[in-house]
């Protein structure tokens, strides 16, 4: 397996972490906010992209 492939997997492991991180905020606060700036922070992210469509 190469770096590359072993750094891809670890980059979306780690968004799915980062989306279950807030979730757990979210209870713990007993307030939505958490998420919604996850999803927020998410769709910008999709938006302001470098990657160059195929």
């Amino acid at each position: 397996m190469s770096i590359s492939k072993i750094r891809s997997i670890l980059y979306k492991s780690a968004k799915y972490l980062g989306d279950i991180n807030a979730i757990k905020r979210a209870v713990k606060k007993g307030d939505f906010t958490p998420i919604l700036k996850r999803i927020i922070r998410r769709i910008y992210g999709h938006i302001t992209s470098s990657r160059i469509p195929k």
